[in-house]
């Protein structure tokens, strides 16, 4: 988590908590507002698909046929 999402979370932690879920609100609306469909991606996700895409480059995948199901 980054240092600014837990400052964020300390702040919404001093509310009282109705104060607490008109933040929550509001934060949805940000995030809708950044990304309406959610096909964004995060730092980590980004990192993540990166590193799959190498993998399946380098032909280091499996194959579901050679799952043993059983």
């Amino acid at each position: 988590m980054s240092v600014v999402s837990k400052r964020i979370i300390d702040m919404i932690d001093m509310l009282p908590e109705s104060e607490q879920e008109l933040a929550l609100e509001m934060i949805k609306r940000i995030v809708l507002a950044w990304d309406s469909d959610f096909t964004k991606l995060t730092p980590l996700e980004r990192e993540r698909l990166t590193q799959s895409e190498k993998e399946i480059a380098n032909g280091e995948t499996v194959s579901h046929s050679d799952i043993d199901w059983n």
